[in-house]
Formats: C-alpha cells, structure tokens, sequence
C-alpha cells in the first residue's frame, strides 16, 4: 500500500508539502491543514504502516526500515517538495531528505518541529514497566491522540503501535555524512518541555544552506493547537523566500 495520503487533491499544485508524523501518529494528523494551504501548495501525509487503512501491516521497528520505504515512494512525487516532520517525523524527514539529496530529489526546505537535531540526540527510545508509565508519558506530551486512548478499547488498539514507535526512536542511530542542500526552518512550541528555541541552533549542523527558528504559542502538541498559524508560517516562508517556482 502506498505511504502517502492527499485529502485534497490539487494536481496544478506548484510544491507538493509532504508531512511526517510523530511517534504514535498517523496522516490524518495534518488532514486539516491540507485545507487551510493555498491553492499552489498541495498536501501530502506520509502514512507509516500498522496505523489507520494500515492497521493490518506489521509496524515498522527499525528505523532504518521505515526511512527506505518512505525514501523509495517520495521520488514518485511530481514537481518541488518541501517536509514538515513533527517530533519523531521531524528525524524521519531529514534522513529521507539526506538520502535523496544524494540523487538530487531532496525536498527544496525542511521544517524540522519539535525535536531535537539528529547529531545531539542520543538514544531516545522508551522503555515502560506498564500501561500506566505509558499513560502518564502521553498524558504529559498532551495532543488529541492522547484523550483518544483514555478509551480503554482504543487504547489497546493503539498500545502496539506505540510501542513500536519507541523502539523505532531507540534504533535511530546519526551517521555524519551528507548536508542538506536546503535550508532548514526548526519550529518549537511556546510551553513545550521536551524541545524549545534554545535547542534549535544544532540544527544548523545539517544543513549547507541555512537555518532559521520559529516559536509559536502552545506545548509539544501546538501543531494541533494553532494550525492556522503553523500554515500560514510554512506558506509565507515557501513563497516570499521563492521556495517553489
């Protein structure tokens, strides 16, 4: 099955946004914002296995697993790309962008939220005596997922899923290498404990052709909490920097 998800298609689109999601995170994440961009920006979500219409697929626990098969589709992608990746998503766009990069089909600007950059991150899996300990953790980042598996059947839909997703984190491992040939836009939330301005100049290590850093208003989750804001961000910065033809 595919990796990507278009909710509205817009075929004359002159950059195609393709959207990563976080650990424990599907497409549908930024099925709203696909909306709120203008007509010449045309979203694109990645959808990783064992979620959603993928539920029946074996998550990935591999890190490297699940950049090649995104990395192997996104050449199919007409036209420029730019990726956003959120929080975990942020790490799986940049490794896929630098494996394109080398052939050339890297997107033309990361946004790179809420996480730290690959070559200070440690290992960042996460390991749980229990459903509790895992409850707690979600509870603390906040976000919409996280009410959803306050229901208890939910929640056991879910739990695999998620604790794939953290062995996923676990077995990143930063090879140094290839510099993105593109700039590098770092996003943090206001009230986010796990990730602020402050830790956002790392990312310059990645990148050969600059970086810049915006705060909005809200915590981890504030993609959910001021989505107008984070598109209008990503429209302005593609268009008035000429991003996109």
């Amino acid at each position: 099955m595919s990796w990507f998800r278009t909710y509205l298609s817009r075929p004359a689109a002159e950059l195609r946004l393709v959207c990563f999601p976080h650990a424990g995170g599907a497409a549908s994440a930024y099925r709203e914002w696909a909306a709120l961009l203008p007509e010449q920006i045309e979203l694109v979500a990645v959808q990783y296995p064992g979620r959603q219409d993928r539920y029946h697929e074996e998550p990935l626990t591999d890190f490297a697993d699940l950049v090649e098969g995104v990395a192997a589709e996104l050449p199919q992608l007409e036209g420029p790309t730019a990726y956003f990746g959120h929080s975990m998503g942020a790490t799986v766009a940049f490794e896929a962008a630098r494996r394109l990069s080398v052939v050339g089909r890297g997107p033309e600007r990361l946004f790179a939220s809420a996480r730290i950059a690959p070559a200070v991150a440690t290992r960042t899996g996460l390991s749980f005596d229990d459903e509790d300990e895992v409850m707690t953790y979600i509870r603390d980042l906040g976000g919409a997922g996280g009410q959803l598996l306050e229901i208890p059947e939910l929640r056991q839909l879910a739990l695999p899923m998620l604790r794939a997703d953290f062995q996923l984190m676990e077995s990143y491992v930063y090879h140094p290498g290839v510099r993105l040939d593109c700039p590098i836009t770092v996003l943090a939330g206001s009230e986010d404990h796990t990730f602020g301005v402050g830790d956002a100049a790392e990312w310059g290590r990645h990148t050969t052709a600059g970086l810049t850093v915006e705060e909005l208003p809200g915590g981890h989750f504030y993609t959910e909490q001021v989505p107008g804001q984070v598109t209008e961000l990503i429209t302005r910065t593609v268009i008035s920097e000429g991003v996109h033809p």
